[in-house]
């Protein structure tokens, strides 16, 4: 009887069980690798049960809430994929509202999902939550580019209440992770030092990375972050989430370390002033928040956000750059067109593809002969280019180069004509004195007149120059006394503004789909992967010391590709010009130096570096990155581009320490090669006069190279070494 009635409890519990399973909806996001997994529960609440690698049998992830026994959910909504305000949630929300009766509430429940493929390798995701007693909707979609791990996701808000609907807070995503212990990359700078990592454990309470600077908004705290789950990440070990806004604007993110001692991330538009007035029927669209999850360490999450970044994000990613000389440092705003000739005639005789005009071009009443006047109108100034920019385009052509121009068409100085002519178009208080950024205020991308009058800027040096080759697009203010006079709701600005900047360049490439542009922002103020779908590569910082550029361009390759980041060789440092050249040949080289004062020796071998770099732009640009040395951590930097078919790598070692005797004292473990290849290994960029120390006949396995590795011998009178690896012939 015992054993009947056991056999009896197992068959009703298991019938409970498979009763309880059956109410709930399992909703698996997934990856080549991972698992993003959704779970609609009997009360139509939609949770987050799972993100981690991807199970073999998905009927299985029902299983994973029981398997974890952790401090009760009190409010049952702690792990919410969408987590609202107003009812029982007792955590940061991802959405905050108050309807059209006043009611400050908001419960949002399932309705349905789809599942549709756009493409191949891309899959679409969509949710529909609803309010059970008010007419509000919010759509959640997950875009997933399966080979690369990578999840974009979005909400759109909408609701059918009798009046308008008041939004405070309207996240992108909202993650929810389990692990032993995060911790949190992060990053901080200031103009001309962009891009400083700080690494410390996520402890409970929430940590907000957010910008308030309304333009430029990278210029102190970038959008891009990194959660390793369990511990530290390593470069090629260890669990590692990367997760980045595309937004130009203010953003804000949100990590919570709850007491169930689970990671909550929340992240969209900063909704810092931004409260939004939502009419009935209306679309609130908020922008994409990209993540990827690895459980091979940071080298693994670059590898694969790169090569997402190149098929489906970068304007062009898997396409041409120019390589460009830049006047700035050679004349700053004191130039004429003879002086301008002679810079076209440099640009030849370097090899380079483009001359680049920047700053002081324009203006005639208030002379742009300094960043105090003249910003704002764009016509050509007549005493230095009495002839306009059509003459520096004739005579590229002459010289066989390419011609691109600076422009900073967002922005304007009271000091000029469209200053006071439009002071309406101003961003500014009406009743508070003006402040100043760069003796600059910031043009009103709310009003459509504005727009048309940048759209115009463009469209007008084209009409012009209808060769114009390369538009380098600066943007150096941030907004203060935020005040739109066109905006009649003056909480909608910062997001309206940045959408009247897409709007503009969204134009732009409608009628000129190809032209190079350079997104410039006084340094990496405004670099996010929404800007970068109409520009084709980003000025990481004005500072282009080589020293300080490894540090830079080293964190910026976690999560940019190559092709994107625009390096040049300057005057900056005090490192030997082939340091410099060595340095920017990491990413997409230009150069800023004044070529006809070069020595003759340095001259050959600019034109050698640039030779070379022509060869090998292909497998730095589309090649798989490898990061070998961490300069932070070591004497030298060390990185490595392999190309697809693992026939040829390019390595790049830069000596970082100057203190005695310092160098590549151990051999550098290479990696992404295949072992049983046979490789040689040769110098690239011998300085005239100079002798390679490296055996370019000696041949190595693949195998021996990464794990072995290969000594490039670095020193304080070998400062630079760039390799390069070749398969043997016949192998």
């Amino acid at each position: 009887m015992k054993s009947h009635s056991r056999i009896r409890f197992a068959f009703i519990l298991m019938l409970f069980v498979s009763s309880v399973y059956a109410q709930n909806t399992i909703i698996p996001i997934e990856t080549a690798s991972n698992a993003f997994v959704l779970e609609v529960n009997a009360e139509k609440s939609v949770n987050i049960i799972y993100a981690g690698e991807k199970l073999a049998d998905r009927r299985e992830y029902e299983a994973v809430p029981g398997i974890y026994r952790q401090t009760e959910d009190y409010t049952e909504v702690l792990n919410a994929a969408y987590t609202s305000s107003g009812s029982q949630n007792l955590v940061e929300p991802a959405i905050a509202v108050t309807h059209a009766d006043g009611n400050n509430s908001l419960d949002l429940r399932y309705v349905s999902h789809t599942v549709k493929t756009l493409q191949e390798n891309i899959v679409l995701y969509t949710v529909l939550l609803k309010d059970p007693v008010y007419p509000f909707t919010v759509q959640l979609f997950y875009k997933v580019y399966q080979q690369e791990d990578v999840i974009e996701q979005w909400s759109v808000i909408s609701h059918q209440e009798k009046g308008n609907v008041t939004l405070h807070k309207f996240a992108s995503a909202n993650l929810h992770l389990k692990s032993k212990a995060f911790w949190l990359t992060q990053y901080h700078g200031d103009w001309a030092k962009e891009m400083q990592p700080e690494e410390s454990r996520i402890t409970h309470g929430i940590k907000t990375l957010d910008s308030k600077l309304g333009t430029r908004a990278n210029l102190f705290q970038p959008s891009v972050f990194m959660v390793s789950l369990d511990k530290p990440a390593e470069e090629e070990a260890g669990t590692v989430l990367y997760g980045a806004m595309e937004w130009s604007g203010n953003f804000r993110i949100d990590l919570e370390l709850d007491y169930q001692d689970n990671l909550r991330i929340l992240a969209g538009m900063n909704n810092y002033a931004s409260a939004y007035t939502l009419k009935p029927k209306e679309e609130f669209v908020t922008p994409a928040f990209v993540f990827l999850l690895s459980q091979h360490g940071k080298g693994d999450a670059s590898r694969k956000m790169h090569q997402w970044a190149r098929n489906y994000k970068i304007l062009d990613g898997n396409g041409n750059r120019l390589t460009l000389l830049n006047n700035w440092e050679a004349t700053y705003f004191d130039f004429n067109e003879s002086k301008l000739f002679q810079l076209l005639k440099d640009t030849k005789n370097l090899g380079v593809d483009l001359f680049l005009l920047d700053d002081g071009w324009f203006a005639n009443k208030y002379p742009r002969n300094g960043d105090t006047a003249g910003l704002g109108d764009w016509e050509v100034n007549r005493t230095k280019l009495p002839n306009g920019i059509s003459s520096l385009v004739k005579e590229a052509d002459k010289n066989n180069v390419k011609f691109g121009i600076w422009i900073e068409p967002e922005m304007v100085n009271p000091k000029s004509e469209l200053y006071e002519k439009h002071p309406e178009w101003v961003v500014k208080q009406p009743k508070r004195d003006e402040h100043y950024f760069r003796n600059q205020l910031v043009l009103d991308l709310t009003n459509p007149s504005v727009q048309d009058f940048v759209f115009k800027v463009v469209d007008d040096l084209f009409k012009e120059n209808p060769s114009l080759a390369y538009i380098k697009w600066d943007c150096n203010a941030v907004i203060y006394n935020a005040h739109s006079s066109y905006l009649k709701d003056q909480s909608h600005f910062y997001i309206d503004y940045v959408k009247g900047l897409y709007s503009v360049l969204q134009r732009i490439r409608a009628r000129y789909p190809k032209v190079p542009m350079m997104l410039c922002s006084g340094g990496g103020g405004r670099v996010d992967y929404a800007a970068l779908a109409y520009f084709t590569e980003f000025w990481p910082s004005d500072n282009t010391d080589p020293l300080e550029r490894i540090y830079m361009q080293w964190e910026y390759s976690h999560f940019y590709p190559a092709i994107s980041v625009s390096n040049h060789v300057t005057e900056w440092g005090k490192q030997p010009l082939k340091f410099r050249v060595d340095v920017a040949m990491m990413g997409k080289l230009g150069f800023d130096i004044v070529v006809h004062d070069l020595a003759e020796k340095d001259l050959a071998f600019c034109k050698l570096a640039i030779e070379n770099y022509n060869r090998i732009k292909p497998i730095v640009w589309q090649g798989e990155l490898y990061r070998l040395a961490d300069p932070k951590k070591e004497s030298i930097a060390s990185l490595m581009y392999v190309g697809k078919d693992q026939a040829s790598a390019i390595i790049f070692n830069y000596l970082v320490n100057n203190r005695y005797g310092e160098g590549s004292k151990f051999p550098v473990k290479l990696k992404g090669l295949d072992p049983s290849k046979l490789y040689t290994v040769k110098e690239l960029n011998i300085y005239p006069g100079a002798e390679s120390r490296i055996d370019a006949a000696k041949v190595y396995s693949g195998d021996f190279l990464m794990k072995v590795g290969f000594n490039p011998q670095v020193n304080n009178r070998r400062t630079s070494v760039i390799l390069q690896v070749d398969q043997k012939s016949g192998k």
